[in-house]
């Protein structure tokens, strides 16, 4: 009888173990996808915003649609450029790709 209540005892203590044994593989699959998929989002959004911020009047810039221009006027969500000496076009201010460097247009001409 007594051997029967040590029997009934023993799986409740491994299952403990087990129940940490289950946690621990989901708390480090949480911290790879974080450290591989959710950080790196969050630094390159991070990124673009600060640079959709720091747009000003004359910078040249390139669309997300690959179009190249420079900002004529910029407001909080829209954005003028001049694509040639007579076409200005309207983008969402969301839409800017990247702003170009005159010294990276320059090295591309040479």
């Amino acid at each position: 009888m007594v051997n029967s209540m040590l029997e009934a005892a023993a799986p409740t203590a491994s299952a403990g173990s087990g129940l940490t044994g289950m946690i621990l593989p989901l708390v480090l699959m949480f911290a790879i996808f974080y450290f591989l998929l959710i950080r790196p989002q969050q630094k390159k959004s991070k990124t673009r915003n600060s640079m959709l911020s720091a747009l000003k009047k004359g910078d040249k810039v390139v669309t997300i649609g690959g179009l190249h221009g420079t900002i004529l006027e910029i407001s909080d969500d829209i954005v003028i450029l001049r694509v040639n000496d007579v076409t200005k076009l309207t983008f969402d201010r969301g839409s800017i790709s990247h702003a170009v460097n005159s010294s990276e247009v320059e090295t591309k001409e040479a």
